[in-house]
């Protein structure tokens, strides 16, 4: 018994090890960019141990049964058992760990099942790193694997037969208790979970602490085409937050526009927060010479969610995205299905894979006639950008897509675009600044810059709305979720049915753009429940809010905060009335998820 008991011991040590020099590991691959003390590492294998000692009782369990049979049969089938096993989790511990340490520079957030959904289409899935990167990342994962295993086949095994095997078989069924309350993390009524490590306002170090592989089997409960239940509040005391923040009709709203019936484009500028409109001189021109949405800031972290709150003023979700639940996502109302029952002809632009999480589907389920993508390219065209086809070409396509409307034709159209380019791996072919990230979004704009220039000489500008805003913004240096601005975009309204310039004050979301949108239109837009016209005298809280990986943010005229989820405490307080802020950021959240979850069902 006493073999078996070391073995068990020796087994669970190194597993626990093996944790502890992942974090160690995590934190030096991410240096570049997040900081980080003797002190700071310390404290991470500190608080995340509780995490790793529970994770790795779930490695134990075969083992353990293992070593219970032998106790009355000790064959060597069991140690060849152990041997397949000790593959199995050597495979999945380096796959963890190096998915982990690669994925976090990309998405801010810990390995979870979300990455899965990207696996349906690879070839996209890649296209945000080099060749070389993935050659590496694969040397180190078959390295690492290998590693760990012959690791766990330097644990001897027993070798003597088992003696008083009732007694033994008794005293292991004893410890069943043991590893249920170390599974569970304790006897209190809370059971583990990724927020019991938090101890930090660094988010890095936070996100250290949390065990990957953890991480990645508790988030399976809220991938990205599951609904997560939100039960802050009763169902009476959500709807009271919430009553009359999403006001559905418009009243005494301005015009901006010199007409009612434009030819509208929507352009969605990959990943282009305000703050990096620093590199973009062209659109701060724009800002100038059109309509500016002073503050405006983006609902969401992710493509497929910020494309759904944009067409179709649908809010996001922390864990769950509506693009890919074809169920829900073709029940959606959508500026281009409101437009085309008033006799508008739609068209939809993106120069990479249009099958990507979804996004034909909701598409075409939401309105969008004709659809124009990568395949529609030649070959060559293809290849010039890892995601698909390079933004000038693609501009151009628009470009000649508007020019095609005879000016005296009476049919109105609306054109979707959506921008790639300045996406991870940043490979653009201008070498202008050289931060590459702020290089990307400079040939952005020198893309909008010539496709404006270009039609301001047509006579189709005169009756033309051109729309920027961005589908997210991203981490850039200082800013990650728990900073103001990071979240913070441009929207602006240019073209020859702009009035004139004006500044549009009042906080909102990029969700806010149908309902206003419409009601410049002098269209109903109470089908979109969740955007507001931030021109009507009816929207009378101005704020805006945010969700990004188990987190949501707010902002109002009391200032700003952050909320973890996982950890159900503020990583941000700039607020002079936090605790109604976060009232009300919960209730949103809650009511927006029953209204999710509800759709398709009501009869």
């Amino acid at each position: 018994m006493k073999q078996r008991s070391l073995f068990l011991i020796r087994f669970y040590l190194l597993t626990l090890i093996i944790f502890l020099v992942a974090k160690v590991a995590f934190m030096i691959a991410n240096l570049t960019d997040h900081s980080f003390t003797a002190i700071d590492a310390a404290n991470v294998i500190w608080h995340g141990l509780s995490l790793d000692l529970s994770t790795s009782i779930y490695f134990l369990l075969l083992p353990f049964i293992i070593t219970m049979i032998s106790l009355w049969w000790d064959g060597d089938l069991l140690r060849r058992i152990l041997r397949v096993y000790y593959g199995v989790i050597a495979i999945m511990l380096a796959l963890a760990f190096v998915a982990d340490t690669c994925l976090y520079p990309f998405w801010g957030f810990k390995l979870d099942a979300s990455c899965l959904q990207y696996l349906e289409t690879p070839v996209e899935a890649r296209a945000s790193v080099s060749g070389l990167y993935m050659v590496i990342a694969l040397i180190v994962l078959v390295t690492l694997t290998y590693g760990i295993y012959r690791l766990y086949r330097l644990i001897p095994f027993w070798e003597s037969r088992a003696s008083h095997q009732q007694t033994a078989t008794l005293g292991n069924i004893l410890l069943i208790p043991v590893f249920i309350i170390g599974i569970r993390g304790g006897l209190d009524e809370s059971t583990t979970n990724v927020g019991q490590v938090y101890f930090s306002q660094n988010q890095f170090l936070n996100h250290a602490a949390v065990n990957p592989v953890f991480s990645f089997l508790s988030s399976f409960e809220k991938t990205a085409s599951n609904i997560v239940d939100y039960d802050f509040f009763s169902e009476e005391e959500y709807k009271r937050l919430t009553q009359d923040l999403y006001p559905t009709t418009s009243e005494g709203t301005d015009s901006l526009l010199n007409t009612t019936r434009p030819n509208i484009v929507i352009v969605l500028m990959e990943s282009a927060g305000d703050f990096l409109t620093k590199a973009m001189p062209n659109l701060r021109r724009l800002k100038e010479e059109g309509i500016d949405f002073t503050n405006c800031y983006g609902n969401t972290w992710r493509t497929d969610r910020g494309t759904v709150c944009t067409y179709s003023g649908y809010p996001s979700f922390p864990t769950s995205s509506v693009m890919k639940m074809p169920k829900k996502s073709s029940l959606l109302p959508g500026i281009a299905s409101t437009l085309r029952q008033q006799g508008y002809k739609t068209s939809y632009l993106y120069g990479g894979d249009i099958n990507f999480t979804n996004m034909r589907s909701y598409l075409i389920g939401t309105g969008w006639e004709k659809l124009t993508w990568k395949a529609d390219y030649t070959s060559e065209e293809q290849s010039t950008a890892k995601w698909g086809v390079r933004d000038d070409i693609t501009f151009n396509t628009l470009y000649n897509q508007i020019c095609s409307i005879e000016p005296t034709d009476s049919t109105n159209y609306l054109f979707g675009f959506s921008t790639l380019s300045s996406h991870e791996p940043w490979d653009v072919p201008v070498k202008k600044i050289k931060d590459e990230e702020e290089n990307a979004f400079y040939y952005l704009d020198l893309c909008i810059g010539d496709f404006i220039s270009k039609l301001k000489a047509t006579p189709q500008w005169k009756n033309l709305l051109i729309i920027f805003l961005p589908d997210h913004s991203i981490d850039h240096g200082t800013m990650n979720e728990s900073v103001r601005l990071r979240n913070k975009i441009p929207m602006v309204w240019v073209g020859g049915a702009v009035k004139q310039p004006r500044k549009v004050t009042p906080f909102c979301n990029q969700t806010d753009l149908a309902a206003t949108l419409l009601s410049q239109l002098q269209l109903p837009h109470d089908q979109f429940r969740w955007s507001r016209d931030v021109l009507s005298s009816s929207y009378r809280y101005p704020f805006a809010v945010h969700n990004y990986n188990n987190g949501f943010s707010m902002i109002d005229s009391t200032g700003f905060i952050v909320y973890d989820l996982d950890a159900s405490r503020f990583v941000t307080n700039e607020s002079s009335d936090a605790s109604r802020m976060e009232r009300i950021g919960k209730a949103i959240l809650q009511a927006t998820t029953a209204d999710l979850k509800s759709m398709g069902t009501k009869k």
